[in-house]
């Protein structure tokens, strides 16, 4: 049997942990505008049988990320979406 201790810091452990797991739906927590611009990407993406597209903004982060790469674009692993590409198109132009 357990001790009234034992079953209090269980209790706590498991409030921490839906806790932790109802944080991490970052998509829920996101505003519907941010969310619905995701979603088109997501179609565009799938609309494209997950192939990179030719601009850059159809790409993902991840390919976008091999694209910096290639081009030997500095802090490119600290860079969103949206800031790798405004650093390939610098590094294009200069």
């Amino acid at each position: 049997m357990a001790s009234t201790k034992q079953v209090q810091t269980a209790r706590r452990s498991v409030k921490r942990a839906q806790q932790a797991a109802t944080e991490k739906r970052t998509t829920a927590n996101l505003p519907v505008r941010t969310r619905r611009g995701l979603q088109e990407q997501a179609r565009l993406g799938r609309q494209r049988g997950g192939q990179a597209g030719h601009a850059l903004e159809s790409r993902n982060r991840q390919q976008l990320y091999e694209v910096a790469k290639r081009a030997g674009i500095p802090g490119r692993s600290k860079m969103g979406k949206w800031e790798l590409v405004d650093a390939i198109r610098a590094h294009r132009g200069a």
